[in-house]
């Protein structure tokens, strides 16, 4: 996987950072110049994969589609779980895959993520 893209409104860059980089702990990525003008945020995501968040004009929440983002240890996934619920961040725990503990949530554009660890 080279890099997935959510999809936000325009103007979506100050919540993004905040959700996906303060919350997520994300690191944000330099966007190219000849792109920048677009809007949006590159981040970091490991392996040399990246999450963009785009502007679209047309924008609609994905609440189906989604990325499954891994963190390192089911500890830190709790934690995780624990500081998105904390700022009124909808956490909804799954427990159908054996050997992954997850949960599904929202970015402040509605989009859904899958948040999981192995263990």
């Amino acid at each position: 996987l080279d890099h997935v893209q959510v999809a936000a409104p325009a103007g979506c860059e100050t919540e993004a950072r905040r959700f996906y980089g303060e919350l997520l702990g994300l690191a944000e990525l330099e966007k190219p110049a000849a792109l920048a003008g677009r809007g949006g945020v590159w981040f970091a995501l490991g392996a040399g994969a990246q999450l963009h968040v785009g502007v679209a004009d047309d924008f609609a929440p994905a609440r189906k589609a989604h990325p499954g983002l891994r963190v390192a240890s089911v500890g830190q996934l709790e934690a995780l779980g624990r500081s998105l619920a904390a700022v009124g961040a909808t956490v909804v725990w799954d427990s159908e895959l054996p050997g992954v503990r997850r949960f599904f949530t929202a970015d402040p554009f509605g989009n859904r993520l899958e948040l999981l660890a192995l263990g």
